[in-house]
């Protein structure tokens, strides 16, 4: 009889499982369409990865003037990120969404149709301004809309998106380049717009958001905007691991091409294994920063990250370069699964979005990785410059992350009957996993 029992009755673990998978599926549609954003965005920003040799040839530029049309793009998110962000404030989350993501799909098609090194950079600025929009809205109004248990999950799902959209690009480089040349790259790009569609007909304005400016004359954004050791952090984390995955993912293309000399139809499978290994690990940092804490997770990740350098940049066999392939994408980019929750605690609901979109500004930072691995590349090599920045990037997260700004942030201000759980369960949840 007991075992009968035994056998019928399902886990506390099991069942909070099955919980959190019940309540993502309840919020499908604004799930889908963060990470169908984030997946486009990266379409289109890493549609310029697979090109950067070719085009240095077709503008006549070295690879310093190739990465600095990089990190111009990066320097244009600084705009684009806090001027979204002060819009999806004050005019609402959807609409910046669906505002931002034209934008971005708009120059990117405007990209194909440059005629010179120069024309091409203005088109891939206006590109940065909306690429970092995207992610300002699309962030605020997830974290926003999910309950907040199941929020790490989201965080890492969303994410995810962006190795869907890294493998897309990769699948254009191999198939339409080729046949078509580098401007159908670029004109592929204007397709993200068409989830505008989806968005205005099947995602809500954020309840949050909602009810904050609901019978309420829209204060500005930064009338509520404190800043603090929470705020700073995240505008230093935010930087951080940006610094360290562009200088993971920029020139990885160039490295293949370049320095393991693999042409362009044999460089599909290394994207397939970083991206195999992102997906992944994204989900599941979300997903440990719950179980474990957010600060344990960081350590423990980049812990592995450090070591796996080795294989992703500094072994020449093909095998060992797969392996660390997907060890960098689990375990380097997956650890960018917890970004989202990681800057929305640090922010209250008023200024949400604008805090989020200068946190996202400040991985302006990062633009200058490929850039200076270019430029060191003459004295050390393509191989072992990336290395070394991956590494100093790694390090400088973990001295971060291990600073405990847990009582400058604010309380989470959606309503008990919006959630599952009660205040307490909710503060006990939010206290007890950040200081694990």
């Amino acid at each position: 009889m007991q075992g009968n029992e035994a056998r019928g009755s399902v886990s506390p673990q099991r069942a909070q499982t099955a919980s959190h998978v019940a309540l993502l599926k309840s919020h499908w549609r604004i799930v889908f369409a963060a990470t169908a954003g984030w997946a486009l965005d990266a379409f289109d920003f890493t549609i310029l990865l697979f090109l950067i040799p070719h085009l240095g040839k077709v503008f006549n530029v070295g690879l310093p003037a190739m990465a600095l049309v990089v990190t111009a793009t990066g320097f244009a998110k600084i705009a684009g990120t806090i001027g979204w962000g002060l819009a999806a404030d004050r005019f609402g989350r959807k609409l910046a969404f669906m505002a931002a993501v034209l934008w971005f799909s708009c120059a990117a098609g405007l990209s194909g149709l440059a005629w010179s090194y120069a024309s091409f950079m203005v088109m891939r600025i206006l590109f940065g301004m909306g690429f970092g929009g995207e992610w300002t809205a699309s962030v605020s109004l997830l974290m926003e809309t999910v309950p907040d248990k199941v929020r790490p999950l989201a965080s890492g799902i969303m994410v995810a998106g962006y190795e869907f959209g890294y493998m897309l690009a990769a699948l254009a480089f191999h198939f339409v380049f080729p046949v078509l040349g580098w401007r159908w790259m670029f004109f592929l790009g204007v397709l993200p717009a068409l989830l505008t569609l989806f968005l205005r007909r099947n995602v809500q304005e954020s309840p949050d958001w909602a009810r904050k400016h609901r019978g309420e004359q829209a204060h500005g954004a930064f009338s509520t905007f404190t800043f603090n050791p929470a705020v700073l952090q995240s505008w230093l984390f935010s930087a951080a691991i940006n610094f360290m995955l562009w200088a993971v993912q920029v020139l990885y293309p160039t490295f293949l091409l370049t320095v393991q000399h693999l042409d362009s139809s044999r460089i599909f499978p290394f994207v397939v294994a970083y991206s195999v290994g992102s997906v992944i690990g994204k989900p599941l940092s979300g997903y440990a920063a719950s179980r474990i804490g957010e600060r344990l997770t960081i350590v423990l990740f980049l812990a592995v990250v450090i070591p796996s350098t080795v294989l992703y940049t500094l072994v020449s066999s093909h095998l060992l370069l797969g392996v660390g392939a997907f060890c960098m994408g689990m375990f380097a980019n997956g650890l960018f699964g917890i970004l989202p929750l990681y800057q929305s605690r640090r922010f209250p609901v008023a200024g949400r979005a604008t805090g989020i979109g200068i946190s996202y500004a400040m991985t302006a930072v990062s633009v200058v990785a490929p850039y200076a691995i270019a430029l060191v590349t003459p004295s050390l090599g393509l191989k072992f410059g990336m290395a070394s920045f991956i590494a100093g990037g790694a390090v400088l997260m973990i001295a971060i992350s291990l600073f405990n700004a847990e009582r400058w942030m604010p309380r989470d201000e959606r309503k008990a009957a919006d959630d599952v759980r009660t205040s307490d369960e909710r503060e006990a949840w939010v206290v007890g996993g950040a200081s694990q």
